[in-house]
């Protein structure tokens, strides 16, 4: 396959392209899917092809190909070449890229248990386990769990990045994903809703660590607790503590998605919302000196794991928010330029037939040094956010709403009775402002990131320790 990349790479520089980049992508997907305890789908989908991207005259073009002969690649490459020369026309600011030092590699992840050894019925008769269990648990306290999705998903996926300046980076990553949405009901209580989602790069192994079966009993316990004993939520000016779910939610929509520079630079607008930051932001404090906000695509077997962007660049974590301060943006290798900086890596796309575009990785909130116990120890009157049940957000990601499923009261230091839905209406800065104390058990959540037209749904982490807010409307 490096023979084909290569050879792109040749032709396109040939028909006059002052830059070339063609990508190989396979990926392997599995899909078993169980709703409300009936199989729904058990499939394999194996989509492969050949990205290429090209500068010609100072504009930018994709084009893709999933017919791999060097036929049909140079009709791709030639594709790529004339749409680069048709919108050379009409730029008034030429594409140009950071330049980066490039290297040549191999990323290799090798599953303990790889996912082909694991019978796809054995699958299913996995997720109807976790299934029954949940109903019985639920229905054992009174209540019913109509509406139940469990979505189990492995992935292999293998990348071939090559660049005319010299990067060539193979990478072997194995990914597994299972999210679940679950409703609780009772006829005088109403529902309560949760919706899961647990991720790795890694084998059938990271599943078997998982121990979802008691994992998803808990699950069922605290939910049917909360939809039948939870009380009303207090209003008001009070203390929040937020669980590290709903921290990691913050983290990627507040602080992740406002400072990729595409949406910085009004790129974004038409598809996923704009933001409230500008380009002279770095520097501007947004939060308390309790806040550091950190990206990073390196940690080990992740969910969103990556040495190597798709433009070939070394990944390092990227400090977004540094003691309550803007301290950088994401970039790839052309906004890098626009802003006069380097590339941080931050450059993914999900498919062969996708471009690589601005995109987060594992983005979380630096712990602290507080227990739970002390974070909760002076707060008189307050109330402990564990897991939402709701949320949004604006599109310049500044107003954002969050609703809790699971939450207790706090009176007195001390944990009370469990509440129902508190909702905490607060901007950006306001929440990251209110931060006096942060917990030192960090945690992560899978998650699939939404971004780009066509849409492009890439695996991410999100994470953080607990929290604590002072005097934040209820």
């Amino acid at each position: 396959m490096e023979d084909l990349l290569q050879y792109a790479i040749r032709y396109a520089r040939d028909k006059g392209a002052s830059y070339a980049e063609a990508r190989y992508q396979e990926d392997i997907k599995e899909v078993s899917l169980l709703k409300n305890g009936a199989p729904e789908i058990t499939g394999l989908q194996i989509r492969k092809g050949i990205a290429i991207r090209v500068i010609v005259n100072g504009a930018l073009a994709f084009s893709s190909i999933n017919k791999l002969t060097k036929k049909d690649i140079r009709k791709a490459v030639l594709d790529a070449i004339n749409s680069a020369k048709a919108a050379s026309r009409k730029i008034k600011n030429p594409i140009l890229l950071s330049d980066e030092k490039v290297f040549e590699d191999k990323v290799i992840l090798k599953p303990r248990i790889k996912f082909e050894s694991i019978d796809p019925e054995d699958r299913m008769l996995f997720l109807k386990e976790i299934d029954n269990n949940m109903v019985k648990t639920i229905e054992t306290k009174g209540a019913k769990l109509p509406s139940r999705f469990l979505n189990l998903i492995l992935m292999d996926t293998i990348k071939n990045v090559i660049t005319s300046d010299g990067a060539n980076i193979f990478s072997h990553i194995p990914r597994v994903f299972l999210e679940a949405f679950l409703t609780v009901f009772h006829q005088q209580k109403g529902v309560l809703q949760r919706f899961k989602e647990v991720g790795e790069a890694n084998g059938w192994e990271a599943v078997e660590r998982w121990n979802l079966i008691e994992t998803f009993n808990e699950e069922a316990s605290i939910l049917v607790k909360g939809l039948l004993e939870a009380k009303e939520a207090p209003k008001g000016i009070m203390d929040i503590v937020l669980g590290p779910e709903i921290v990691g939610l913050v983290c990627h929509e507040s602080s992740g998605h406002p400072q990729e520079a595409d949406r910085i630079l009004g790129r974004e607008a038409a598809q996923a919302g704009e933001t409230y930051l500008k380009p002279n932001d770095i520097g501007l404090k947004v939060g308390s000196e309790y806040v550091t906000i950190i990206d990073d695509p390196t940690l080990p077997n992740s969910y969103g794991f990556y040495l190597y962007d798709d433009e070939g660049v070394k990944a390092r974590p990227r400090v977004l928010i540094d003691k309550g301060v803007i301290n950088e943006f994401l970039h790839n290798r052309e906004t890098a330029k626009v802003f006069n900086t380097n590339s941080n890596a931050a450059s993914r796309a999900v498919a062969y037939d996708k471009e690589p575009i601005v995109r987060m990785a594992n983005t979380y909130m630096k712990p602290g040094e507080y227990s739970f116990e002390e974070l909760i120890e002076d707060i008189k009157n307050g109330i402990y956010m564990k897991f939402y049940q709701e949320w949004n957000i604006d599109d310049r990601r500044f107003n954002q709403k969050y609703v809790g499923s699971i939450a207790y009261r706090i009176e007195n230091g001390e944990l009370k009775e469990m509440i129902r839905n508190p909702a905490l209406e607060i901007t950006t800065p306001g929440l990251f402002s209110a931060i006096d104390a942060v917990g030192k058990d960090l945690k992560f959540t899978a998650a699939i990131c939404g971004k780009g037209d066509p849409m492009q749904g890439c695996p991410v982490w999100i994470g953080g320790p607990h929290i604590r807010l002072r005097n934040v409307r209820i």
